[in-house]
């Protein structure tokens, strides 16, 4: 039993895990805002251009069933596409804004790798060498 526990700290305690459990409560708080961003702004104008239907409203109720001998009617089922169609619009646009941020992190990180790195500086022996050659080549040329 020490041993799983041992184990489970050091998984909890890496950056992995962390960063997962961070990116699930930032990617669920995200997801409640696109969700509120489409029923409440985007759906109430399209609602409205189409003659104000709202979307969540939209069902096809069956009809009910009649069993004799059964004082207590069953509830009418509904088909609520209306839902359906509001969960596939909050669907795309989550997409397209998890796309977008993908899209743009990656294009700031190519960035940063295109940059060019500075020249890395002589180490104390390449600069000796080369104080060696320059002396060896100016005693040659004083030579001639």
């Amino acid at each position: 039993m020490g041993k799983f526990i041992q184990e489970f700290k050091q998984f909890a305690i890496k950056g992995n895990a962390i960063d997962m459990a961070v990116g699930v409560i930032i990617g669920t708080a995200f997801g409640k805002v696109v969700s509120s961003i489409v029923e409440d702004i985007i759906m109430p104008p399209i609602g409205w251009l189409i003659g104000g239907v709202d979307f969540s409203d939209l069902k096809v109720t069956l009809p009910t069933v009649v069993i004799p001998g059964v004082e207590q009617q069953m509830k009418s089922a509904t088909i609520n596409y209306g839902n359906f169609i509001q969960t596939i619009l909050n669907f795309i646009i989550i997409a397209l804004c998890v796309f977008l941020m993908v899209k743009s992190i990656n294009h700031l990180m190519r960035k940063k790798q295109d940059e060019p790195k500075p020249a890395p500086q002589p180490s104390n022996e390449e600069k000796l060498l080369s104080e060696i050659r320059d002396l060896m080549k100016s005693d040659q040329g004083q030579k001639k």
